[in-house]
């Protein structure tokens, strides 16, 4: 191998898996690790595995983290649209007639931007709210990558309210340390929607950037109610909720 051009290596190198890469490639010769520590292997990866490789990306210092967080990227948030009933969701508080599960469009509702999203999570009369709590080292994300990189934490949930009755929503994402103790944390306002509103699906977003080292944990918390206070569940309804870990 040692008489072999260095293009030529890298790309036999690159059709390895970087699991391997990483923890054997790089330990056989110095020339082999100056390999897979320079960013054209993951270059080559990325486009191997259709990541897009696009102008604002290639200006990238490290490829490698680049390729390891797109290969990763997936919705943290486990059930996001109820097709398991409440299995993953923790801390649920039952105000009213509790939370229900409904299809969609629902009664008074409206469709879904998307096709592939078939239920949606609904209040009650009394304020509801659930969580999940997202171990970060559990998911695959390693310490130097959180306190050193700190990659983009992404946070979107879904809302609407039924066509016959007002609502009130919130949001709660919280960035936990090892010991679970608040690093920093994004809230929405309470969120009113009025009654006889049109029941269109709202997004909401937020982006955590530079939110400092000691990150382990992602506490997604969201909820609401009626404002009618009828019985049932004419409440704010939720769906499609997601964290991912951007590259």
């Amino acid at each position: 191998m040692d008489v072999l051009p260095e293009a030529i290596l890298t790309q036999i190198m690159a059709s390895l898996p970087a699991e391997e890469l990483v923890l054997v490639c790089r330990l056989v010769c110095r020339q082999w690790k100056d390999i897979v520590d320079a960013p054209t292997l993951w270059i080559l990866k990325c486009q191997e595995e259709g990541f897009s490789v696009t102008e604002e990306s290639t200006e990238k210092d490290n490829w490698q983290t680049f390729f390891f967080l797109s290969k990763k990227k997936r919705n943290l948030i486990r059930n996001p649209c109820g097709e398991e009933g409440f299995e993953f969701w923790e801390e649920v508080e039952n105000g009213g007639d509790d939370w229900k599960i409904e299809d969609l469009p629902g009664d008074n509702g409206s469709d879904f931007p998307s096709e592939e999203i078939h239920k949606y999570f609904a209040t009650s009369y009394e304020w509801c709210s659930k969580a999940q709590v997202i171990d970060l080292l559990d998911e695959g994300y390693w310490v130097d990558l959180m306190d050193l990189t700190q990659p983009d934490i992404v946070v979107t949930d879904w809302y609407a309210a039924r066509s016959d009755s007002g609502c009130l929503y919130e949001l709660c994402v919280q960035l936990l340390s090892d010991n679970r103790d608040v690093l920093t944390e994004y809230k929405s306002e309470t969120i009113p929607i009025p009654q006889f509103s049109d029941a269109t699906w709202n997004q909401i977003s937020h982006t955590f950037s530079s939110y400092g080292p000691g990150v382990r944990f992602v506490r997604f918390q969201h909820g609401g109610q009626d404002t009618m206070y009828w019985k049932g569940w004419y409440g704010v309804r939720v769906t499609n909720s997601s964290v991912t870990i951007q590259p």
